[in-house]
């Protein structure tokens, strides 16, 4: 069973609460140390006026008597180090000299030592004074106490805050999901509402809007294709099923030989029809492989020429074919024109003409015919699969309705276009736009 994970909205508020608890964690712990050592310090600017002030009196006093200082540790030395003088609560320790104030253990306390020279009666003395700093610690614990409450509080606060801020912002987003989550297959028409902003959000349903329009148009394009597909398919199936119950009913009415032409005809329109439905299933999920190199598209043109020719279907009129070259797959080039010289074989009064012109980097494949010609409103429907005409260039004449897609495809998958337009011949001009090989 897959594990379920966590929403965006939890994961969110706990990064969040993460990077702003680490974030309050690193300061808190830089900040109580920042108290600590302004606190030491003042401790330590405390000591020296201290010393300084002792200093003036002995100075002043010429006595070597030390005075009391509350919580202040205090003994003289000479010069050299012998012991002169202490106050009372020192008397049983020994200072050490400091060249600078200096955090000490004395008698298993912290304190603050501080050293100063002292003039008495013309003899250098050495003062040395104690103060401790379990004031400026305990203060220091106090504010460390402050934060260690207020730090969780804050967090749980910004939890909070960061659980309805991103709820808030992810409402619409979940509008958006239980909207298109309800909109079943045979409801594609259906949209969902576009926010009156410009923000992600709006761009969000605009986007998922354009994505149901097209699975709309794609479903229907699918199942006008599976109908028309399916309708193809049946003829040719059921005129076969129709000649052999004739046989079977009546033997002596239609011949062996008969039935097999029906039969073979029929067959080869089933198998031709599904080659190009494979054929463009492949090219509309891009796994026809294109063998490109560079083609002699002249070549292809007289060779398809010939065959018409040599079918005696039509006049091929070729003057106007000059020397072309394109990068591209040989075999589906061919049967490009192929299919376009078929579809104008068909819808002829027996002539066509091809020709190549080379322009710009563009090469145009020409093909002509003197048949009815396509109104200029149907133009653009040609290239759609199935397309059924109403005027002379339907489907009746033979073809299956698919040469002209795939004629497209083709084209496209070369980098080309088709188009068709009028023929100084009267009937049809379709016009196959390729890159010429670089």
């Amino acid at each position: 069973m897959a594990r379920r994970g966590l929403s965006v909205r939890l994961r969110t508020t706990l990064a969040a609460t993460v990077v702003v608890g680490l974030a309050l964690t690193a300061g808190s712990v830089l900040f109580i140390r920042l108290v600590e050592d302004a606190l030491v310090a003042g401790v330590a600017e405390t000591a020296e006026r201290d010393a300084e002030a002792t200093a003036s009196l002995l100075g002043a006093s010429g006595a070597t008597l030390l005075p009391e200082v509350q919580d202040a540790l205090q003994q003289l030395y000479t010069a050299d180090g012998a012991f002169v003088a202490s106050s009372e609560d020192a008397d049983a320790l020994t200072l050490p000299h400091v060249d600078a104030p200096t955090r000490a253990l004395v008698d298993g306390d912290d304190h603050v030592l501080v050293s100063s020279r002292v003039e008495i009666d013309g003899t250098d003395y050495d003062l040395r004074v104690a103060l401790p700093v379990d004031d400026a610690l305990r203060a220091a614990a106090t504010v460390s106490g402050l934060l260690l409450v207020a730090v969780p509080v804050l967090l749980v606060v910004i939890a909070l805050l960061t659980w309805l801020i991103v709820g808030r912002a992810l409402r619409p987003v979940e509008t958006i999901r239980r909207q298109v989550d309800a909109i079943g297959p045979a409801e594609l028409d259906r949209r969902v509402a576009e926010p009156g902003s410009d923000d992600e959000l709006a761009r969000l349903a605009r986007t998922m809007n354009r994505m149901l329009a097209r699975l709309d148009g794609a479903a229907r394009a699918q199942r006008r294709f599976v109908s028309d597909a399916s309708h193809e398919l049946r003829s040719p199936l059921a005129s076969i099923r129709q000649h052999a119950e004739v046989a079977r009913a009546h033997p002596d009415r239609l011949g062996d030989g008969e039935l097999a032409e029906v039969v073979l005809a029929e067959g080869a329109r089933l198998q031709d029809l599904v080659e190009q439905l494979l054929l463009l299933t492949r090219l509309d999920e891009g796994g026809l492989a294109l063998v490109r190199r560079p083609v002699d598209l002249d070549d292809i043109v007289l060779a398809d020429a010939r065959r018409v020719r040599d079918a005696g279907a039509a006049t091929v009129d070729t003057s106007a074919v000059t020397a072309a070259r394109v990068d591209g797959d040989e075999r589906m080039l061919a049967r490009l024109l192929r299919n376009l010289t078929d579809n104008a074989t068909r819808h002829s009064n027996g002539h066509l003409a091809i020709g190549l012109v080379s322009r710009d980097g563009r090469i145009d494949l020409i093909v002509d015919d003197d048949g009815p010609g396509i109104p200029e409103a149907a133009r653009a429907q040609v290239f759609e699969r199935f397309v059924r005409l109403d005027e002379g260039r339907a489907r009746d004449a033979g073809g299956s309705g698919l040469g002209l897609a795939i004629v497209a495809e083709i084209a496209r998958a070369h980098g080309g276009s088709v188009r068709v337009e009028g023929s100084p011949l009267g009937g049809a001009r379709f016009v196959v736009t390729l890159p010429a090989a670089s």
